[in-house]
């Protein structure tokens, strides 16, 4: 039934390429892609083996035959490709962040409404298994959830050499490492706990007050070694790392460490939620496992295993117990709940999806209002 749809990717970068073959998995027609410039999209388009690559980004919204559109593109466009979108009666699916701005998310969330377009933002990491195992879990449970402390940790900008657009205060926006994945791990908090939070404690840190750029841009994860010579010395002001204590409604506690200067950790996200009854340990790098904490009878380890994982997992677990599901398989199934939506048209339950509509993505951007607040000021603030 996925095959009705015909969906275009704007972005070529790291992401783009994830977005196309999550799709296709999904039986999804991808028709075409668009990039900064026809050549990089025609490159791409080789690539991946696409039908059509789009001179700019106006040619993919004017191509009738795109029911919906990917956007895989730096954060700065998100909230003018956005409006685009919507403007040309087609339902999108953005990266996050939504937009650069609470303001800007705010009128995405009213455009969207108005629209009656289906609209995501890709929190794909609320797709593991394991995550809709604890959601399950949690729902169907009356324990008291306590706190939920974890972090997220990457290593790909350990070096001052080390370069991307992210760390560009005006391409990433002024949060970055918090921005790029502290957000993943508080939706994800979000969506398993239910959970709001209320106020934020933060301390950020730039390690890396300069970095030394190459002379022309470089994708995502590159480890291109590259001369003195060919290098250029900016300033950054973005954050490399961050400490952040939240407090929630209700009276749980929180804290999140997030780096990506943190060798060794590849992209690590971890959480422990502690309840009345149990706790629930997750770690990313091991993403088809699930510590269950016990006090009073033997902890549980339960491995992804569709046979085990019934209800809200169930549709979302594609293979047979120990044969893994891991970060393309979130993208899939991510799309898979999105696209159902588009399917289901007016029957869909819009205020409560799985995936992450734009009211999550502008409570995303309101937290990180927060923090920057937080941590220029040292001090609590309340949302």
């Amino acid at each position: 039934m996925y095959s009705t749809i015909t969906a275009g990717v704007a972005g070529t970068g790291f992401i783009g390429p994830v977005h196309v073959e999550g799709l296709r998995r999904l039986g999804v027609r991808v028709k075409g892609i668009s990039s900064a410039t026809l050549e990089l999209a025609e490159e791409a388009r080789q690539q991946l083996n696409l039908e059509h690559a789009y001179p700019d980004f106006d040619a993919m919204l004017a191509d009738d035959e795109l029911n919906v559109i990917h956007l895989a593109v730096p954060n700065v466009l998100h909230y003018p490709m956005v409006k685009q979108v919507l403007a040309a009666g087609k339902h999108v699916m953005c990266e996050k962040p939504l937009a650069m701005t609470s303001e800007q998310g705010i009128e995405l969330v009213e455009l969207a409404k108005k629209s009656g377009l289906k609209a995501g933002v890709n929190y794909n990491l609320r797709f593991y298994p394991m995550n809709l195992e604890v959601k399950k879990r949690l729902e169907e449970g009356d324990a008291k959830i306590f706190s939920v402390v974890g972090g997220y940790q990457q290593d790909w900008l350990l070096y001052d050499t080390d370069y991307n657009w992210r760390v560009l205060a005006d391409q990433g926006g002024a949060l970055r490492a918090v921005s790029d994945i502290g957000t993943h791990w508080l939706d994800l908090v979000h969506f398993t706990t239910g959970l709001e939070v209320e106020a934020i404690l933060a301390d950020l840190t730039t390690v890396h007050k300069t970095r030394r750029r190459p002379k022309g841009e470089v994708s995502s994860f590159n480890n291109e070694v590259l001369r003195d010579e060919d290098l250029e010395t900016i300033d950054i002001t973005t954050d490399d790392c961050a400490s952040i204590l939240l407090k929630f409604k209700g009276g749980a506690k929180g804290q999140l460490f997030v780096t990506q200067v943190s060798a060794g950790h590849k992209n690590r996200l971890t959480y422990d939620i502690a309840t009345s009854d149990a706790a629930y340990e997750f770690n990313s790098e091991r993403p088809n496992e699930l510590l269950i904490g016990r006090r009073d009878q033997p902890s549980e380890f339960l491995l992804k295993d569709p046979a085990l994982l019934q209800g809200l997992p169930a549709p979302f677990v594609n293979y047979p117990g120990g044969h893994n599901e891991g970060f393309p398989d979130t993208f899939k199934q991510c799309f898979r709940a999105f696209y159902d939506a588009i399917l289901a048209g007016d029957a869909a339950d819009d205020e409560h999806t799985l995936y992450a509509n734009f009211e999550d993505g502008l409570r995303e951007l309101v937290i990180c209002d927060a923090i920057i607040k937080s941590d220029a000021e040292e001090r609590w603030v309340y949302l």
